[in-house]
């Protein structure tokens, strides 16, 4: 293979960087490949997600803090998808035209959406221990507000993180502390996000563990709440958690270990390309783990698929549309049957109860 050339509208700064860390002369021969793959997997992520996103705002049993909580998770899923898609059409012989507040924009994109999900997953774990030790469980966690203020400084630091690069904590002009996945960004950088994520990573691992202990000890005392509603909901975030942990695990590894080797050591280093494929894949599964585990919302998910891609001409696009609180049931034998109250709505000051006691 010819050694590459320096052509004309090449950034030096990020040539001399990339030639540092060794991956300026390496072979790209699966690099259609590797594209391909990658920007099918987006193209699913944003279909996903986007579905997911309608549902939740069609549907106003969806309109809860729990689901609130699961839709800003699948809104930084969709960013992940969208972010990926940027990343693979500015990479490869197209990143070093870029300019090195360019390069450093398209990664802290990554770093945004990865930052997101990880508090957003923190989040739906502190909402979901909230719920379970209360009493009352019909009524609301506390004010709205406070959630949005809660979803609103999880964005708010996970921009602060992904911008301290644009700020100054990167090595232009500092080769040797340069990282070699990414060879702008500091090595004490990339220790630090890499600490931070798997911190909060273990702590959420804790956090849900302490719960389930909490449900699974209360005996009787957990008869009186709503525990069947909350175990399906709350195994569906432990699933998620599980998978986001199985996806994104073996790229923390990868950059502990990008932090102790030096250029050219670590052979790993250079198929980092594989290790980002499977983190993006963790935006992929989640909204299948939502549908696959969650009656109504599966049900949702699926009516919504049929009313964008199976509808008959002569149908209108809200006849598929999961109905809302607000439609009655058609006249029939059990039309007076009331439908089942939702316990996780927490909404508009209901007070029902979710279960009531069965006659003897």
């Amino acid at each position: 293979m010819e050694p590459q050339v320096v052509e004309k509208g090449m950034n030096l700064v990020i040539v001399a960087h990339y030639n540092h860390s060794g991956k300026w002369d390496r072979p790209r021969a699966d690099g259609a490949y590797k594209t391909a793959v990658l920007l099918s997997i987006c193209a699913l992520i944003i279909l996903e997600n986007v579905t997911v996103l309608l549902a939740l705002w069609r549907n106003k049993r969806f309109h809860g803090r729990m689901y609130l909580l699961i839709g800003n998770l699948a809104l930084s899923d969709l960013l992940a998808g969208v972010a990926y898609v940027v990343n693979n059409f500015t990479s490869g012989r197209r990143t070093f035209f870029l300019t090195p507040a360019q390069w450093l924009a398209r990664e802290g994109s990554m770093f945004v959406a990865l930052s997101a999900s990880i508090f957003s997953l923190l989040a739906i774990g502190v909402e979901r221990h909230v719920t379970m030790v209360r009493l009352r469980p019909g009524e609301a966690s506390g004010p709205r507000g406070r959630l949005l203020g809660m979803l609103g400084a999880c964005w708010a630091v996970s921009v602060l993180l992904s911008a301290l690069p644009s700020l100054g904590w990167n090595c232009l002009g500092r080769l040797p502390s340069c990282s070699t996945v990414l060879p702008l960004y500091a090595k004490s950088y990339v220790a630090f996000c890499t600490s931070v994520f798997t911190a909060l990573l273990a702590a959420i691992v804790v956090f849900y563990t302490r719960i389930y202990r909490l449900v699974t000890s209360s005996g009787r005392r957990v008869s009186s709440r709503p525990s069947e509603r909350s175990l399906a909901l709350l195994r569906t975030v432990a699933i998620v958690l599980g998978v986001f942990v199985a996806c994104w695990a073996p790229l923390f590894l990868l950059l502990l270990m990008d932090v102790g080797c030096g250029p050219g050591r670590c052979p790993a280093l250079y198929r980092a390309d594989w290790f980002i494929a499977l983190a993006v894949l963790n935006s992929a599964l989640n909204p299948l783990i939502y549908t696959l585990s969650s009656r109504e919302m599966r049900t949702a998910f699926f009516r919504l698929l049929c009313c964008c891609c199976c509808r008959p001409p002569q149908q209108q696009p809200t006849d598929c549309l999961p109905p809302t609180r607000a439609r009655l049931p058609p006249p029939g034998p059990h039309a007076g049957a009331q439908p089942k109250q939702q316990w996780w709505g927490g909404g508009a000051g209901r007070r029902e109860r979710a279960f009531p006691l069965k006659r003897q």
